[in-house]
């Protein structure tokens, strides 16, 4: 018998993009089940998720929090999985159809992985995994007939406008920016940015970590990297406007000169939702553009002297190798360092540069090179956030 229910494994179910996988599941009408959540210190939240979604496996990915929490009030039928093993075998499991990758940061990198060896659809909302590991991962999800489709609003965008042509008929892609707050702000201005500032977006609501990724455009540089190996680019087929509205979400240049956009609300529902149901698209939940209302939509170039992460993005993607790692590892770590008041705002992206400049760089590192070079740059970084 044919099933028809596709079963989801949401990784990083309490954080913004795994709440609103929950919500397009709970849209669907019954056409997809998250049959597995994880959380990793999140607990109350995630056991509130289980009540409400009933999964077959719940997963607490922090093993010494996890041992603290009482669990008796799990639904009945409710597996609790524990620890990054506990994660692992999960996603392994047959039952699993599509692995929604949420987990914020290099964290997601080995749930991602163990999706990918599987051989699952990942719905891929980590961009560090590719970051780190961008060939390493292409080549795994080919060896294991694995399929990444692209969540992050700018690549799902970018995914989407390459469904209108081939490969080879890609001239280059462009990544939209919102700008984040301070788009505006003269370098005195940047200077004097408080977290309290960073943590103010214009448009999206997300965690602490990408709102200050969006702040200093470190996410745009990693989107990027991204973007070179997810879609097999050069560095150089890959630019960036600024667009304040954050309606058009990427655009693609054709080589007869075409440009394909994709335009909706800023709505993570949405790509979430495409990927989920790729490659059919189905009603949803997701905020419709209303093109009756009057609206302006600008681009502008970056400002790459104001704005000097964008130059460490192209850099990165085209140098590959250890590259991606040492610079997201860096990047977590200065900003958790801005966040607790230690580091400046435009500290950030120098910390990062340095740390990258003087790392040993290996054009073909294995997975156990780049988790040690993870290790590495941040502890490299503490070097800045001391001082």
């Amino acid at each position: 018998m044919t099933r028809t229910v596709t079963n989801v494994a949401v990784l990083g179910s309490t954080g913004s993009i795994g709440r609103s996988t929950l919500e397009v599941i709970a849209a669907s009408a019954g056409a997809q089940q998250a049959t597995a959540i994880s959380a990793h210190h999140s607990l109350d939240l995630v056991r509130r998720q289980a009540a409400d979604c009933q999964p077959r496996w719940l997963i607490a990915t922090d093993a010494e929090v996890a041992g603290r929490q009482d669990w008796s009030d799990l639904p009945p039928g409710t597996e609790l999985a524990i620890g990054p093993e506990g994660l692992e075998r999960v996603v392994s499991q047959s039952e699993i159809d599509v692995v929604v990758t949420a987990i914020v940061g290099s964290a997601g990198l080995r749930g991602t992985w163990a999706a990918l060896e599987a051989g699952k659809t990942v719905a891929l909302a980590n961009k560090e995994t590719m970051v780190m590991a961008g060939p390493l991962v292409t080549q795994l999800a080919a060896e294991r007939k694995a399929t990444i489709i692209p969540v992050d609003s700018e690549h799902s965008a970018i995914f989407q406008c390459m469904q209108a042509g081939r490969r080879s008929e890609v001239k280059r892609v462009i990544l939209t920016a919102s700008g984040g707050p301070f788009r505006k702000h003269t370098r005195e201005q940047l200077a004097a940015v408080t977290v309290a500032d960073a943590l103010h977006h214009p448009t999206w609501d997300m965690g602490p970590k990408i709102t200050v990724d969006s702040a200093t455009m470190m996410n745009k540089a990693l989107e990027i990297i991204e973007a070179r190996w997810l879609f097999d680019l050069s560095a150089d087929q890959i630019d960036v406007v600024v667009h304040p509205q954050s309606i058009v979400h990427s655009l693609v240049e054709f080589v007869d000169g075409s440009v394909l956009a994709q335009l909706s609300p800023p709505d993570m529902k949405l790509p979430i939702q495409y990927a989920l149901g790729y490659p059919e698209r189905t009603a949803g939940v997701a905020r419709r553009l209303d093109l009756t209302e009057s609206m302006r939509l600008e681009f502008d170039p970056p400002d790459v002297e104001r704005f000097p992460a964008l130059q460490l993005g192209w850099e990165v993607a085209r140098l590959g190798g250890t590259a991606g790692a040492v610079l997201n590892a860096a990047n977590e770590a200065a900003v958790a360092g801005f966040l607790v008041g230690d580091l400046g705002f435009c500290d950030i992206v120098p910390a990062c540069r340095s740390v990258l400049e003087h790392h040993h760089f290996d054009p073909r590192p294995t997975l156990e090179q780049l988790l040690k070079l993870d290790q590495w740059a941040r502890q490299e970084v503490l070097r800045w956030v001391c001082t």
